[in-house]
């Protein structure tokens, strides 16, 4: 984490919704570069909302939120895009092109970021691929994998344009606990390379097992807890 960096994630007093009402109140939120963050909460709490407000998918209806560049107090309708190549997203439900194979999933994205340069996309997937232990399995279906692999090669795809932050949402929803420790042991690996990562989970045993900071989402209200 560096400390006197600009924040990559900042809301003040900031309305978040579902996409129609409030569902979170006077939000106030920092994460700083090379953070790792939990976003906890029972089902319903906000906490998607949240990152839905981050990826510019639900608007911010009050207060101030900036993700880097970005102000999504004054968000354009053509910066969106822009928003989210800036970010890594990654799904509970891993959400890949099962009619791909883990490469051209991996250079589908690429191409829908603007990369153009076949040799150096071909050269960006070895590289994420590598980064999460896939690299032998590029030309598989994800049909083909485990569950802890299809969330491996999600994680690949949000690593492809370097994003400073990572938004994780119920990444090991799906996973059974030997699994889940695996992608939890990689996103931490991510991180201590540099990369801001904020994870959404229930999993407090995973939680405990991987201390980081932990905001807790109750009521409508964000608050930063010591432990669960």
């Amino acid at each position: 984490m560096i400390m006197d960096a600009q924040p990559i994630v900042q809301f003040r007093a900031a309305d978040i919704s579902n996409g129609e009402i409030v569902v979170v109140e006077h939000l106030d939120l920092t994460i700083l570069p090379g953070e790792f963050v939990y976003l906890t909460g029972r089902v319903g709490s906000g906490k998607t909302s949240i990152i839905r407000t981050l990826t510019g998918e639900n608007p911010l209806l009050g207060g101030e939120g900036r993700v880097g560049q970005f102000d999504l107090s004054n968000l354009k309708g053509k910066q969106i895009p822009y928003l989210r190549r800036s970010l890594g997203i990654v799904f509970q439900d891993f959400q890949l092109l099962m009619d791909r194979s883990v490469e051209a999933n991996l250079r589908f994205a690429l191409e829908a970021t603007g990369w153009k340069d076949k040799a150096a996309m071909n050269e960006r997937i070895v590289q994420v691929l590598e980064a999460v232990g896939l690299h032998n399995k590029s030309y598989k279906l994800p049909h083909q994998l485990s569950g802890g692999e299809q969330q491996r090669a999600a994680i690949a795809r949000a690593l492809l344009n370097e994003p400073s932050l990572i938004l994780a949402d119920e990444p090991t929803g799906n996973l059974d606990e030997q699994t889940a420790r695996g992608i939890m042991n990689l996103l931490f690996e991510i991180n201590r390379r540099g990369t801001a990562i904020l994870m959404v989970t229930h999993n407090q045993a995973l939680v405990r097992a991987y201390p980081a900071r932990i905001l807790s989402l109750e009521n409508g209200v964000c608050r930063e807890v010591a432990c669960l």
